[in-house]
């Protein structure tokens, strides 16, 4: 594996973007969205990051399976507890890719009337996108290969890392 990512610029980058949620709530009350399971490790740490009040929901869907290439079909494996009608919301996501399984997302949460609605990714996958969405907070932009580490997986592997990797090719 090669390591892309520090633990030194993971922290660096989760303290920027709690910055930058923390700007634009400045009253707080934000709704936090972790997208389950990548994102477990990455929001425990940005919610530290963030200097106004917040809670924090989680869903769960899943579009690889045990591959490394999306499934193209996105299914949904856990729902919110809470309400999100009438509040600022920020889904929380490890790794936006092809863009499907956040559109789906996004398509569902918005039929339930937030106030607001934003997106914050670790790791944007550009060049992969099959559908026109686009995160508010980017981490990281990154290029084409499978990316593993800080709570990213591979067939539930190697989520421990405290780096982000990238796995060789096959």
């Amino acid at each position: 594996m090669k390591e892309l990512y520090s633990a030194e610029d993971i922290a660096t980058t989760v303290q920027r973007l709690g910055a930058e949620i923390s700007a634009d709530y400045p009253a707080g009350n934000v709704l936090l969205i972790g997208v389950l399971k990548g994102s477990f490790i990455f929001i425990a740490d940005l919610i530290r990051a963030i200097a106004v009040p917040t809670v924090v929901d989680f869903v769960s869907l899943a579009s690889y399976g045990s591959d490394t290439a999306s499934s193209g079909i996105v299914e949904f494996r856990k729902d919110l507890d809470m309400s999100i009608t009438d509040r600022d919301v920020v889904i929380i996501e490890d790794i936006i890719d092809s863009g499907r399984t956040l559109e789906t997302l996004c398509h569902l949460l918005q039929q339930r009337r937030p106030r607001s609605l934003k997106v914050c990714t670790l790791l944007d996958k550009h060049a992969r996108r099959e559908v026109p969405i686009a995160a508010d907070y980017v981490g990281f932009s990154i290029d084409n290969g499978f990316v593993v580490g800080y709570g990213l997986d591979m067939d539930e592997r190697y989520r421990n890392l405290g780096t982000i990797c990238l796995l060789p090719q096959s």
